[in-house]
């Protein structure tokens, strides 16, 4: 869609599925299942939506998806489908890899970073994206390099560290604005150093949530994700971000949710909802 003098297109790389008891956290299974029905493995599905923007002098890609390095079990653990791909999404375009000019993670985890980079049949790893730059909060690149325990599975060194490698990878701290209407906006709550994307031209804003709020079920407040490492962070969050987007009109960008890409927020009866955006 247009966005003021920008285009931004929300990607498809495919669906995947993660526990759904693990998606909601606190919440019962009787009041998440209503709009997330469960597999037999309890797996709910989800999306996996990168985001590009183009701004006229820049071709920004939003994290990455899931890539295709992983092995048979990888992929039957999380169910993944991929009728589309990052790549194939931007050929769609008339886009090649070779466009792309800067890539921003939200974060580090292995489905918004595993198109990153790429394995040749040798098995040789390389960037994706061999003339963009790669950004990061410097915070998450510190927690992804030395994971613990809980974080360990989420961490796939080879989705960053050959980019280390090519001195593609570049780290900021804190909110810190990219380009002329692009601002990396820290969210904390999922990860330490969770970013969001605020994307703003000609009065209009868009806001890229990755994991702060994955998907449409997760706009009522108490739904955070038990993934999440800092869950009174994103509560606290939620509950001043949300009026905010209300009232300013800001287009909410989804990453996981299945069916809905991008919408408005409306308030009825003291109730924020959402007005969804045919794509």
């Amino acid at each position: 869609m247009k966005l003021g003098k920008f285009e931004i297109y929300s990607l498809c790389d495919g669906f995947f599925r993660l526990d759904g008891g693990a998606m909601f956290g606190i919440i019962p299974r009787p009041l998440w299942e209503k709009e997330n029905p469960p597999d037999e493995k309890n797996r709910i599905l989800l999306s996996l939506r990168p985001l590009l923007v183009k701004t006229g002098k820049e071709n920004i890609l939003i994290d990455t998806g899931i890539g295709d390095k992983e092995d048979a079990r990888f992929r039957s653990i999380y169910d993944i489908h991929k009728k589309s791909t990052l790549i194939g999404s931007l050929l769609s375009l008339g886009l090649r890899p070779e466009d792309i000019d800067v890539v921003i993670n939200t974060h580090l985890h292995f489905d918004h970073a595993g198109g990153n980079t790429l394995k040749n049949s040798g098995g040789k790893l390389s960037p994706t994206f061999p003339r963009a730059r790669y950004i990061v909060q410097k915070g998450e690149l510190e927690d992804a390099l030395h994971p613990n325990e809980r974080t360990r599975a989420s961490y796939l060194p080879w989705n960053f560290e050959p980019l280390i490698e090519t001195r593609q990878l570049e780290t900021i701290d804190g909110e810190v604005k990219l380009f002329s209407g692009v601002t990396a906006m820290v969210t904390g709550g999922h990860t330490r150093s969770h970013q969001s994307v605020k994307i703003e031209s000609e009065g209009k804003v868009a806001i890229y949530l990755g994991d702060f709020i994955p998907t449409l079920s997760h706009l009522k407040n108490p739904y955070i994700m038990g993934y999440d490492l800092y869950p009174l962070e994103t509560l606290k969050r939620k509950k001043r971000f949300l009026p905010q987007a209300c009232q300013q009109g800001w287009l909410l960008v989804f990453e996981h949710d299945p069916l809905v890409s991008w919408g408005y927020l409306t308030e009825k009866k003291q109730k924020l909802l959402l007005r969804p955006v045919k794509d």
